[in-house]
C-alpha cells in the first residue's frame, strides 16, 4: 500500500555532523562494504546474473528458480511505474545516475530502455571493472560508465541528472541525511529520485526506539552485511521533507519480495552455491549465515522493503 508524506511523522535519525571517531567508523564501514562486494559479486553473478537486488513477485506466489531473474527486471519496472517515470520521447530521462550500482545491471537496463546516458558509482573496484566490461560486451560502452566513488560525496556537479536511482544501497549509508542530500544535489530541477531500500518498521507514536529483541536481530544482520544503524521509511520521509523535495510517496513491498530470501538460501545450499561460497571467502560465508535472520525479520514485521520516491522542485 502506498502512502504520501502526510501519513508519517517521525524525527530524522541522523545529521551530517560527525565526530572524528564517527568518521573513522564510517571509513572502516566503507572499507568493509567494498571488500564484501569485491569478494562476493562474482559468485552472485555466476548464480543469479547481473542484477544484485530483490525480485518483485505477486504476493503468496510459489516460484521456481528460473522465475527470479525475471522478477528482478520486474522490480525495476515496478519502481519506475510507482515513480511515474515517463516513456514519452520528450519527457523520458536522458541522464541517469545509479547510486550503488553493483555490477551495473540497473544502469545498463535503464540506458537501454530510455536511450539515456547512465553513470554508476560503487565502493567496489571489482564491481566497477566488471560493470564496465559487461557494458562493452553489451554494446553500451558509449552510454554507460562506472567508477569507484562514495555516494555521500558524489563526483558529479549539481543538477546533472533527471533520474536519480538508488536500488538497495541506502541501507549501507551511515549518514542518511548526507545520503539523501547528495541524491537531491545531483538531481536536476524536476528530476525524479527513486530509493528502494531496507528499513525497519515505523515506530508508533508512543515508541522512541525498537524493542531490544528487534535491535538485537538487526545488529546481527548489520555485522555480517556491513550495515550501519537502520532507519524507518518515516525517517526517510522526514529527511526528504527537510530538503523541500516534492511529491513524496512510499510503499511497503515486503510481501512482494517474500520469495527472494528463501530462494537465495536454496541456491546457497546447492553444490554450486556451497563451492562458490567457499571460493569467495569469509565475508561471503558470514553473509550467508545470517540470511535466515532476514527471513525472520520480514516475518516479524521488523524489516520492511520500502520504495520512497520524490521530485526535486522545478
Amino acid at each position: 500500500m502506498a502512502t504520501t508524506a502526510g501519513d508519517v511523522a517521525e524525527a530524522p535519525p541522523m545529521s551530517m555532523k560527525v565526530t572524528a571517531a564517527e568518521d573513522e567508523q564510517q571509513r572502516q564501514l566503507k572499507k568493509g562494504i567494498a571488500e564484501l562486494y569485491d569478494e562476493s559479486s562474482g559468485m552472485w553473478e555466476d548464480i543469479w546474473g547481473e542484477h544484485m537486488h530483490h525480485g518483485f513477485y505477486d504476493s503468496d506466489t510459489v516460484v521456481e528458480l528460473a522465475d527470479h531473474r525475471a522478477a528482478q527486471i520486474r522490480m525495476i519496472e515496478q519502481a519506475l511505474r510507482f515513480a511515474s517515470v515517463s516513456d514519452d520521447p520528450v519527457k523520458k530521462p536522458k541522464s541517469i545516475v545509479d547510486v550503488g550500482c553493483g555490477i551495473g545491471g540497473s544502469s545498463r537496463y535503464l540506458a537501454r530502455k530510455y536511450g539515456a546516458e547512465c553513470h554508476g558509482i560503487t565502493l567496489s573496484p571489482v564491481q566497477a571493472e566488471r560493470a564496465q566490461a559487461l557494458a562493452a560486451a553489451q554494446g553500451l560502452a558509449d552510454k554507460v560508465s562506472f567508477q569507484v566513488a562514495d555516494a555521500l560525496s558524489q563526483p558529479f556537479p549539481d543538477g546533472k541528472f533527471d533520474l536519480v536511482w538508488s536500488m538497495e544501497s541506502g541501507e549501507h549509508m551511515p549518514d542518511k541525511l548526507k545520503f539523501v542530500s547528495e541524491l537531491a544535489r545531483v538531481a536536476a530541477p524536476g528530476a525524479t529520485i527513486i530509493i528502494v531500500t531496507w528499513c525497519h518498521r515505523n515506530l508508533s507514536p508512543t515508541e522512541k526506539s525498537l524493542r531490544p529483541e528487534e535491535e538485537k536481530l538487526l545488529n546481527k544482520i548489520c555485522s555480517s552485511f556491513y550495515l550501519p544503524a537502520w532507519c524507518s521509511t518515516a525517517d526517510y520521509v522526514k529527511l526528504l521533507e527537510s530538503l523541500s523535495l516534492q511529491d513524496i510517496k512510499t510503499a511497503d513491498w515486503s510481501g512482494n519480495v517474500a520469495p527472494f530470501w528463501p530462494a537465495v538460501i536454496k541456491t546457497a545450499l546447492s553444490w554450486k552455491g556451497i563451492t562458490s561460497l567457499l571460493r569467495s571467502g569469509w565475508k561471503s560465508i558470514r553473509g550467508a549465515m545470517v540470511m535466515p535472520l532476514m527471513i525472520e525479520g520480514f516475518k516479524k514485521d521488523i524489516i520492511k522493503f520500502s520504495i520512497i520516491t520524490c521530485k526535486k522542485p522545478e
